[in-house]
């Protein structure tokens, strides 16, 4: 259903002011190809209003014959911004980006972020941002979960369907996604909420059931047949089960990177607005799935990189899976119970 650019502005300035936006700091709105025009639109409008300067940077698509997808996160190599020296320089000197394009995984990205300069993505649909817009009861939250996982060594995880996975822990830092960005050099996405770090590299072990009803991303679909990945040494060293495992097989040969398989970015969503069963009313075209990333009570983990956690695995190639009715353990500490939280009732 469309929403009407009055409560998109609304939306627009209640994300702004908590993410302290004040009048006379620079705004550069970054914009490609799929930029929605509404998203865009409404965002001009309510920074002109909260009185800071505005300018939108709108730079071409890159990657587009090498994807097997048109989600923009189905394929991580170069950014319109590689090499691309006067656009970095207008992001640098910018107080706030707002990326409309998705630069996700990219040295760009860090590189701008090191300097200082805040960057929220927002690139769901109008409809999605509107229900998903963040609060300061998400930011405890999520904030409360990162500082547990900060304490961890370890973090374990089983299911009814099979899944017993062990992750050592310490290595890597520790992301909470609230949807806002309130500190200099944060990066944040609207929508988001959830936490999350990366194991310890080759270390992890253990066997993941990907069972009926999992979603896997950008896929975009809901699993039919279950799924079984032998983690070992922190790789999924193989990828058993029926139709949807060949399917998941053949696209991730597609990018012929054997880091690729490596266990990536693990932890749980933690917002009770987002559903999973949102997928199957959306047209998987339109939006990246945040929804299914987000969703209360998911074990969320990933497939690929790890350089935006300051690793050097920068593959392609990167799948996410939220999967439902896990149990979640940091050490001896039951953290998300058959795939309930259990955090002493801080809810947005």
């Amino acid at each position: 259903m469309a929403v009407s650019d009055h409560v998109m502005i609304e939306a627009w300035k209640q994300v702004l002011t908590l993410s302290r936006l004040e009048a006379g700091q620079s705004v550069t709105v970054l914009t490609g190809a799929e930029t929605h025009p509404q998203t865009l639109r409404t965002a001009m409008i309510a920074c002109q209003a909260m009185g800071a300067v505005v300018n939108r940077l709108d730079l071409p698509p890159v990657n587009g014959e090498k994807a097997l997808s048109r989600d923009p996160l189905a394929y991580l190599g170069t950014t319109p911004l590689t090499g691309n020296a006067p656009a970095m320089a207008a992001l640098k000197a910018s107080d706030l980006v707002l990326d409309l394009m998705t630069l996700l995984f990219s040295p760009e990205q860090l590189e701008i972020l090191a300097n200082g300069t805040k960057i929220l993505l927002a690139v769901e649909p109008p409809e999605i941002l509107a229900r998903l817009v963040p609060t300061v009861a998400d930011r405890e939250r999520v904030l409360a979960a990162a500082a547990r996982i900060e304490k961890a060594t370890r973090m374990t995880v089983t299911s009814p369907a099979g899944t017993e996975l062990s992750c050592p822990l310490g290595d890597f830092p520790v992301i909470g996604e609230y949807g806002y960005v309130d500190q200099p050099g944060r990066w944040d996405h609207w929508p988001s909420g959830f936490a999350l770090t990366w194991p310890n590299e080759r270390v992890t072990q253990g066997r993941i059931v990907i069972d009926r009803g999992d979603i896997l991303l950008p896929h975009k679909n809901y699993v039919q047949d279950p799924i079984e990945l032998t983690i070992q040494d922190g790789f999924a060293v193989s990828i058993d089960g029926g139709v949807d495992a060949a399917l998941l097989r053949d696209y991730m040969d597609s990018f012929d990177d054997p880091e690729a398989y490596a266990i990536s970015h693990i932890g749980w969503g933690l917002q009770p607005r987002a559903r999973w069963s949102t997928l199957g009313l959306l047209d998987r075209e339109r939006h990246i799935g945040m929804d299914a990333r987000a969703y209360e009570g998911n074990f969320l983990f990933s497939l690929g990189p790890n350089n935006e956690a300051g690793g050097d695995r920068t593959t392609a190639c990167h799948i996410d899976i939220p999967l439902r009715g896990c149990t979640v353990r940091l050490d001896d500490e039951v953290m998300v119970d058959a795939g309930k939280v259990l955090d002493g009732g801080l809810r947005a």
